[in-house]
């Protein structure tokens, strides 16, 4: 499995994260917390990009979905070695594939378990993951498990498709919502088809949905140029979108 440049460009976005760095289940995390009452029981598991903690979007992005009503995690999925955020403005700063060498999904996972014990024995019982590139991996894999109660993917990286959109659906009783671009090497339109395909048309029981932005390029949900009227709109509709799936599937 590979990534693409993609994967390591974009755009670093402005302003203060609100929330706080404490340990779940021994795992280093960035925990948002609604400033209004919101149910106990249910958590938003932020599985990030290959930026993870390191890039202050992510933060902000948590931010943003506590504020409708969330309590959201994200936990560190590369034990303090996710990418810099300076890699996002010099090209070849990071040797991509050896890095994923160290980091791969099946880590992800095992650390996200940790965390999603945790979380079930301070009583929570309905988590939604939500994965951006890198972290739709994990949240597929979660879901094949039925670890999570519902997934929201944005540019997903890392997948084997078909077979594994075939297996979710075989295997998973997570809603899927897919939010999909225009220009992704790494979930293509081929691969876009071949969801709506395998899981579209009422064929997937709990529910699958799938956007799809013009003008916006893999990663546009969390380091999209927000300058670009069409990214703007891309990164805010599928916001929207994932705050509305969660909404009715969580």
């Amino acid at each position: 499995m590979s990534l693409c440049s993609h994967c390591v460009s974009g755009v670093r976005h402005e302003g203060t994260p609100e929330g706080q760095f404490t340990k779940i289940g021994g795992i280093e995390s960035y925990v948002a917390t609604p400033t209004v009452e919101y149910p106990k029981d249910k958590v938003v598991l932020f599985l990030s990009d290959v930026f993870g903690l390191k890039l202050q979007n992510n933060l902000l992005l948590a931010d943003d979905y506590a504020r409708n009503g969330f309590k959201v995690v994200v936990p560190d999925l590369f034990d303090g070695d996710a990418l810099p955020e300076d890699a996002l403005s010099v090209p070849g700063k990071v040797d991509l594939p050896t890095w994923l060498g160290k980091h791969g999904a099946e880590r992800a996972v095992e650390i996200s378990r940790k965390v999603l014990s945790a979380l079930k024995a301070e009583g929570v019982t309905k988590v939604g993951a939500i994965g951006f590139c890198y972290g739709a991996r994990p949240a597929f894999d979660l879901a094949f498990g039925n670890e999570v109660q519902a997934v929201a993917v944005a540019h997903p990286s890392l997948l084997q498709v078909p077979a594994d959109l075939e297996k979710y659906a075989s295997q998973s009783k997570a809603p899927l919502l897919i939010n999909s671009c225009e220009v992704d090497q790494m979930f293509p339109k081929e691969a876009q088809e071949k969801a709506d395909e395998i899981l579209g048309g009422g064929k997937f029981a709990p529910g699958y949905e799938r956007t799809y932005w013009d003008g916006c390029q893999h990663g546009f949900a969390v380091r999209g140029d927000i300058s670009n009227p069409k990214v703007k709109a891309g990164k805010e509709g599928a916001f929207k979108a994932t705050v509305e799936f969660l909404i009715k599937n969580l």
